[in-house]
């Protein structure tokens, strides 16, 4: 009898185990970041829960914020990827930054959205963990993107020109290190100030993390594509490295 529930114990310790282990590593769980300190984008709440819905359908959890004090190592901990949907401006103290830089560093994962490009300048770390900085944008019009790479996650979905609508940003400072997925033909379009090379989506190993960077996403219309929806999926798949 004695045996008998040693064995038993034995056997039930090995499930709890083996049910924690699987638990912890099956929460998907990620965290949509809004917060703007400059322009603010009218598409955000959209983005939002267009971001919400297509999350739900592919067993991902999402907590929303625009509170800066959620950046703490207890409160991110939970998370397996922190999104930057059009945030702008100096969004996050000294304190906050540490912790973000910490948070990647273990491993996790970023995706920026749009206006991520446009947001904390002065912050060296975060400039070359998004990519590039924001450069200005000519009027919203329609263009034809090139998908360079159609096996990331994010792409793979994609036609090889992909003609849509949006709002077309130039870059500065672009992180010669990340691997563009997209780039935007210039003779589709005006206002393009990169006529060599224009990215507009990009992803790269940084810092013990990973970094996803899409330059779409302006007008609320964007989050009703559905191939936008599955680009922007598939950015979050990497990120979290699913």
């Amino acid at each position: 009898m004695v045996k008998s529930m040693i064995t038993f114990k034995k056997r039930f310790i090995t499930i709890v185990s083996f049910l924690s282990f699987f638990y912890s590593y099956s929460q998907n769980n990620i965290l949509i970041f809004s917060k703007t300190a400059a322009f603010r984008h009218e598409s955000i709440p959209v983005g939002k829960e267009a971001l919400i819905k297509i999350c739900k359908l592919n067993n991902i959890s999402v907590d929303t914020s625009e509170n800066a004090d959620i950046f703490t190592e207890a409160k991110l901990k939970k998370y397996k990827a922190v999104v930057f949907l059009s945030t702008s401006g100096d969004i996050l103290n000294p304190q906050q930054q540490q912790v973000f830089e910490k948070f990647i560093r273990s491993g996790r994962g970023f995706v920026g959205i749009h206006a991520a490009s446009d947001t904390e300048y002065e912050w060296p770390w975060y400039c070359s963990l998004v990519g590039g900085n924001f450069n200005g944008h000519p009027h919203i019009q329609d263009a034809t993107l090139d998908i360079i790479n159609n096996k990331h996650l994010s792409t793979k979905m994609l036609p090889k020109k992909w003609k849509r609508k949006d709002e077309w940003y130039n870059f500065r400072n672009l992180n010669p290190k990340t691997k563009t997925l997209i780039t935007i033909d210039e003779k589709s379009y005006t206002g393009g100030e990169l006529p060599q090379f224009h990215p507009m989506s990009w992803y790269h190993n940084f810092d013990g993390g990973r970094a996803f960077y899409t330059a779409f996403g302006h007008t609320n219309e964007s989050y009703s594509e559905e191939l936008f929806l599955n680009h922007l999926l598939g950015g979050i798949l990497y990120a979290i490295k699913k």
